[in-house]
């Protein structure tokens, strides 16, 4: 029985919520595991013709990576960790059925890349998204590899080197969330797209995700082999470490100071 995920069955559609809403759905190894392993099962089933992901509660699809796990790596544990992002995207680009991300509210960093890994998106205008991992002193090389893919190397930079969070709207018109609906529409019209797609011929649908990813397959891999380098390099420094520590430190102290977002 999972733990930090819920899944479930709405006819041919599965619904996998990532479930860890105190920490806004932030992943760390087990979830990661999880999740993976639930997508693997879903796509093995008969009766699953399409996959939505989301997230519990209002406020998150998920923050990303869990920094409190993060914080404590290595160099070689960061190098280990990017053969970990390796599974859960390896998973998601392999996948024969049709996934639709259902972003309920922000998804950032590595949550930002596994929306982007899903087939379809839809979100509201509160609906955030971007790639802060430089706030935190951690380079990024999936991330600009997915975004380079769908809005070229001029925005990609951008916004790789500010972290800027995007909001739904700019989501939107740059074409990566697909569907902008009211935010108590979204899973509504999320089971529509699901349904659409799932009736879809099935030999058709797998063969052409097949062949989405064949062709970025180069790019795939050349990421995570220029990650797993990159990342022993950075936290060989200790700046990834003493960066998530201040991130720590200023949440507490909004914390202390009444900030019930923080």
């Amino acid at each position: 029985m999972p733990q930090f995920i819920e899944i479930k069955q709405d006819g041919e559609v599965a619904i996998i919520t990532l479930n860890r809403p105190e920490v806004l759905n932030a992943w760390h190894s087990a979830m990661r595991k999880e999740l993976a392993a639930a997508l693997k099962a879903q796509d093995r089933d008969d009766k699953i013709r399409a996959i939505i992901l989301t997230g519990a509660g209002d406020r998150a699809f998920s923050a990303g990576q869990d920094l409190g796990e993060a914080k404590t790596f290595s160099s070689e544990r960061a190098a280990e960790w990017i053969e970990e992002w390796r599974e859960l995207y390896g998973t998601m680009r392999s996948l024969s059925k049709p996934t639709i991300a259902a972003l309920n509210g922000v998804a950032a960093g590595s949550a930002f890349q596994v929306a982007l890994l899903c087939d379809v998106r839809v979100g509201h205008s509160g609906s955030r998204m971007g790639q802060p991992e430089i706030n935190s002193g951690i380079p990024s090389t999936l991330g600009p590899w997915l975004m380079k893919e769908m809005l070229g190397i001029s925005r990609t930079i951008e916004l790789t080197l500010t972290g800027r969070i995007m909001d739904g709207e700019e989501c939107h018109r740059i074409g990566l969330i697909h569907y902008l609906v009211p935010q108590g529409q979204v899973m509504t019209k999320a089971m529509e797209v699901a349904r659409l797609l799932a009736s879809k011929p099935p030999i058709a649908m797998r063969l052409n995700k097949k062949r989405f990813a064949e062709v970025t397959a180069a790019g795939f891999e050349d990421a995570l082999q220029s990650g797993a380098r990159i990342q022993k390099e950075a936290y060989g420094t200790g700046e990834p470490q003493r960066m998530m520590e201040i991130f720590f430190a200023r949440t507490a102290e909004k914390r202390k100071a009444g900030d019930v977002h923080a």
